[in-house]
């Protein structure tokens, strides 16, 4: 069963729309929910609030990309950057590869996957190139250093 967990910021003045709406699918965007809550550079954000339009692959249809996060923070400079952040295992960034133990079509609904997923973050890529925003996808790499999350403590 997939992971479902909602979160309650506790600087709900950052957060923009109803904060008691923010559901988390996995203990990668929880724990990134926190960062973004708990961060003094952080000025404000939201979760799953855009909706970019794009054509699939597979359908050709226009179908919509809703991006895990808007991200409004401070840089270096002290000027205010706005970034989409999507959050990805990094195996769903890369190209799929046959392996061993992995079927025909497995291999096939991976590369579909994967297939539409470029197609969404080109037209990410592009939406943010016409707001001068930033497009990111964060992996467990940064958000873990490569490791598992935990449960996270009742909040």
């Amino acid at each position: 069963m997939p992971y479902k967990t909602k979160f309650i910021p506790k600087n709900t003045t950052k957060y923009i729309g109803d904060p008691n709406k923010i559901l988390c699918r996995s203990l990668w965007e929880r724990k990134f929910c926190k960062f973004l809550d708990e961060n003094k550079n952080i000025i404000r954000w939201s979760f799953e609030t855009l909706r970019i339009p794009y054509q699939s692959p597979v359908d050709k249809e226009l179908h919509f990309y809703i991006p895990d996060f808007i991200v409004e923070k401070k840089n270096k400079e002290g000027k205010v950057d706005t970034l989409i952040v999507e959050i990805k295992p990094e195996k769903q960034t890369k190209s799929p590869t046959a392996g061993k133990r992995k079927s025909k079509r497995s291999l096939i609904n991976e590369n579909i996957t994967y297939a539409i997923n470029i197609k969404k973050w080109d037209a990410a890529k592009e939406f943010c190139k016409t707001h001068n925003w930033k497009f990111v996808i964060l992996t467990e790499k940064e958000l873990f250093g490569g490791k598992e999350p935990e449960e996270p403590e009742n909040e």
